[in-house]
């Protein structure tokens, strides 16, 4: 098994051939038409080094595949020791990976390894702490398409190192009807009806709804899969879950917060998707410390 698919989280699913197309395109970003200067300028060109890649905080890890891609697309040779794995809960201090190489690659590919690390852990870290919420409850927490443009499978890697489930990828993968899409087609009834003909049988329907009238024309039509129930209070949240009553997928949007997500699981609906968890989180520090 390469060292790259082996650092993965086993229940989480991100292609080798999107790992190695973004660590490709951030370190030709990084390195440019010349190649690091600074190291090439200042190391001579047949030094070895050893580095210690470490987690500065606590968290959970995702990314360390990309890490072990970026060393090795510099210098295939480069030898990794892994000392854990994406999907694991850390310590600050814990070291993660030992580098030991051609320093000029090292040095080379330390930021593109460290900004994708440092990323992905801050997701599945804040992914962690929301899963660990709703725990307690049948509810699950997705992730969205509010994603960084062109980091999309990355980051929903990361929401799955971080105990979290993927909503659709695209606009490709399923069939979301958004309240505009109600409005262009004239209907609930016309826009199901619409989707259901052009659906193929392995594709979802899932309708937005934000009230409980349009919640009731929905399972009188009864053609969707799952419905999307957004702003809905926490009242109004337990009334859909008793109209529906199983007959469909219940996912609540809408501003969902750490703070809220508790009680919004609790009142049975089965998802929470939370934009957050990709567009608003922060880092988590981790670092490579060179040893000579």
């Amino acid at each position: 098994m390469p060292l790259s698919t082996s650092l993965l989280r086993p229940d989480a699913f991100i292609s080798p051939l999107e790992i190695e197309a973004a660590v490709t395109r951030a370190l030709e970003e990084d390195l440019g038409r010349a190649g690091d200067i600074t190291s090439i300028a200042t190391v001579p060109e047949d030094t070895q080094g050893r580095a210690v890649l470490n987690a500065r905080q606590a968290g959970v890890i995702s990314g360390l595949p990309l890490v072990a891609a970026a060393f090795r697309r510099l210098a295939p040779e480069i030898e990794l020791a892994p000392h854990a794995r994406d999907g694991a809960a850390i310590e600050a201090g814990t070291e993660l990976m030992t580098v030991s190489g051609n320093a000029r690659a090292i040095l080379g590919a330390e930021r593109v390894a460290l900004n994708y690390l440092g990323h992905l852990s801050g997701i599945a870290t804040a992914t962690a702490e929301f899963a660990q919420r709703i725990a307690h409850t049948k509810a699950r927490v997705v992730c969205t398409r509010k994603t960084t443009p062109g980091l999309r499978a990355l980051e929903k890697y990361a929401v799955r190192s971080g105990g979290g489930s993927n909503h659709r990828f695209g606009l490709d993968d399923a069939i979301l009807i958004k309240d505009n899409h109600i409005a262009v087609a004239g209907g609930i009834a016309a826009v199901l009806t619409r989707a259901k003909q052009a659906a193929g049988h392995l594709v979802k329907i899932e309708i937005e709804v934000d009230s409980l009238e349009q919640l009731k024309d929905v399972l009188d039509v009864g053609l969707a899969d799952v419905v999307l129930i957004d702003n809905f209070d926490l009242a109004s949240m337990r009334k859909a879950v008793a109209l529906v009553a199983g007959r469909l997928v219940i996912e609540a949007s809408g501003g969902i917060t750490l703070d809220t997500a508790a009680a919004i699981a609790e009142t049975g609906v089965d998802y929470l998707s939370s934009g957050a968890l990709t567009h608003s989180v922060t880092n988590l520090d981790v670092g490579l410390d060179i040893e000579m």
